[in-house]
């Protein structure tokens, strides 16, 4: 049974920080890399991070050196670091496997704005 179960998101102001959360199933989280992604209105959902199960990560160019990705592999869970917010990381936000499955999670909204 595949879980992905996101939270930690929420309205920041511009320039805020947010701690985003992803608890994983034993199994998936153990045997693949797994990545953050998000969706913006009407859009298709994109990449924004990955970590490797031998911790390499990697990151869109939107988001590096803004953003940290880690694994915590004793609770299963996937960890994403956002700083410096703007109104353009405005989007939800899902975790899952790179590449990723066919089963989602809810995700997690996150609204920068003023």
């Amino acid at each position: 049974q595949v879980q992905l179960v996101e939270s930690g998101g929420g309205e920041v102001q511009p320039g805020g920080s947010l701690r985003l959360s992803c608890v994983v199933s034993e199994t998936l989280f153990k045997s693949f890399s797994m990545a953050w992604y998000r969706q913006f209105p009407g859009k298709e959902r994109e990449f924004v991070a990955r970590s490797s199960r031998d911790g390499t990560t990697a990151y869109d160019y939107s988001v590096k050196g803004r953003f940290s990705i880690d694994r915590d592999n004793d609770r299963n869970t996937l960890i994403l670091e956002m700083e410096r917010l703007t109104p353009g990381d405005t989007a939800i936000y899902y975790c899952n496997s790179k590449p990723a499955g066919d089963m989602w999670g809810q995700g997690t909204r996150v609204i920068v704005s003023s």
